[in-house]
């Protein structure tokens, strides 16, 4: 975090491979690098340090870097973790309109809920594939038990899934 790049600088980090031999980018590859920022809602940041700003500023900073390559896929390790609840909301929103323009996200979450309000797909993973398919087919007692080795409630109420794990009981 010490090290002296700008926002600016980390997004255009994510055209280096297509840049070749030259050290420098076009202004068509900051000019698209611009649109992505304006989309991600940190094109006012492009000057500040990358130290200088808040987890989820990071996380929309890092985000850039990955779409100013245009990619059909995206691999996400835990892309809300450490925002607050209102940039993790805004966050899977903005996933879920790449996804609908066309480009593949898989991510990793430990956001039960947050997932089963904004992903249309999910797979449980523990050693192996659990089961798959849409939230509310998916995040039942059983499934998660399985997942996670530990009794979780859920809860629909008017097609909202809550998911919440159960007091463990000794004695």
């Amino acid at each position: 975090w010490h090290f002296p790049v700008t926002v600016d600088e980390v997004v255009m980090m994510g055209r280096a491979a297509r840049s070749g031999f030259l050290p420098w980018s076009t202004r068509a590859e900051r000019d698209a690098a611009g649109e992505v920022m304006s989309r991600l809602g940190i094109e006012s940041l492009r000057r500040r340090h990358i130290r200088e700003l808040s987890g989820g500023q990071q996380q929309r900073v890092f985000l850039a870097r990955a779409l100013v390559s245009n990619p059909r896929l995206l691999l996400l390790d835990e892309p809300t973790a450490g925002v607050d609840i209102k940039t993790r909301d805004d966050m899977l929103h903005l996933l879920d309109e790449l996804n609908h323009d066309g480009i593949t996200i898989v991510l990793t979450t430990h956001e039960l809920n947050a997932v089963a309000a904004h992903l249309p797909w999910v797979v449980c993973i523990n050693n192996g594939i659990i089961a798959e398919g849409a939230p509310e087919q998916i995040f039942t007692p059983e499934i998660l038990e399985r997942t996670y080795k530990s009794r979780m409630n859920v809860i629909v109420h008017e097609g909202i899934t809550m998911i919440a794990e159960m007091p463990h009981r000794y004695g």
